[in-house]
């Protein structure tokens, strides 16, 4: 990552206020307050993966308040910043929810006025990540902001190491692989807030919380070709017919929405110029199609055209046939 700014560079009497205008233009127009009586001592870092905004923010105590006015300045309003804590803890609040962040847990902020409280030598990644990216699976922010989903939780562990190793790698990636592997992490952080949010979600709103969770490892799991509605309802923790009947409540079907999103996802890659160099037959293995017959003929009643003729209509057929 590259430093935007090290306190151990600065005069002692301006540290605290260049690193706060530096938090200020980097990720939120916040009030932020000093704890102590100690020099202040911080460092921000950042990387751009892709699309995806991350930064690494080390400090000493400090109290921080996102407020109205605040949010009106902010041009971020479309997006929320996912917190993973490297050291230290923090406390966030928003509403009457508050979220303890020890080593290792994760919360996600949305734009909502808010406050944070951050212990001496704390230390942590944030993530600006659209909130339509999680809001279209998991549904209003409003139901996951600061809800800590703890280092306990396997999948959390996953998401850590996941962008704490793109993070080490990601100045050797081309920029379509770097937004591709980004996209990735959001997909594990998407199925570990659903995981989280299962736990104590209430009864009346359980029904589509499992089915969000569903979808959920549908996305990061289309490439398998063995998915199917038993190995989901296995993974996501319920019967196969409760989950039949959660899904037929909403007027799908299981395997329906496994292969229309197969599709989907393939006919977004076959307009990808990042997927130009893939020939037919690996984008359909990619997408979980066990031959490229099949794929073809699921593609053409789906799309009403090949997937060959699709990639040609989007002006990316000659370049896959210059790769091959």
């Amino acid at each position: 990552m590259r430093t935007l700014l090290s306190t151990a560079l600065v005069r002692k009497p301006d540290a605290f206020r260049v690193w706060r205008e530096t938090i200020y233009d980097r990720l939120s127009p916040l009030e932020i307050t000093k704890i102590g009586d100690r020099p202040f001592e911080g460092e921000i870092e950042a990387a751009d993966l892709g699309s995806l905004l991350v930064t690494r923010v080390s400090s000493g105590a400090t109290r921080t308040r996102l407020t109205t006015e605040a949010l009106r300045r902010s041009e971020k309003e479309a997006t929320v910043t996912v917190a993973i804590m490297l050291s230290g803890v923090s406390t966030f609040a928003r509403d009457d929810r508050e979220a303890i962040q020890r080593p290792g847990d994760i919360v996600v902020l949305d734009r909502r006025p808010g406050s944070t409280e951050s212990s001496d030598d704390s230390k942590a990644l944030f993530l600006e990540i659209p909130a339509d990216r999680l809001e279209s699976m998991l549904g209003p922010a409003r139901l996951f902001a600061a809800l800590n989903i703890g280092s306990e939780q396997a999948s959390a562990s996953l998401v850590r190491t996941f962008f704490d190793e793109l993070i080490l790698i990601h100045e050797r990636l081309d920029p379509e692989t770097a937004t591709r592997m980004s996209s990735i992490g959001i997909d594990l952080l998407v199925a570990s807030i659903a995981e989280r949010m299962a736990r104590d979600v209430p009864t009346h709103v359980h029904g589509n919380l499992v089915v969000q969770r569903a979808k959920a490892y549908i996305e990061t799991n289309l490439h398998d070709p063995t998915l199917d509605p038993p190995h989901l309802a296995a993974a996501v923790g319920v019967s196969l017919r409760r989950l039949q009947a959660l899904f037929h409540e909403r007027g799908r079907h299981i395997s329906d929405w496994i292969w229309r999103r197969r599709l989907e996802v393939a006919a977004l890659r076959l307009t990808d110029p990042g997927c130009g160099h893939l020939s037919v037959g690996l984008l359909a293995h990619g997408c979980g199609f066990s031959s490229q017959a099949h794929f073809s003929r699921r593609f053409k009643d789906r799309f009403g055209m090949t997937p060959r003729e699709y990639r040609h209509a989007a002006g990316l057929e000659a370049a896959s046939a210059r790769q091959r």
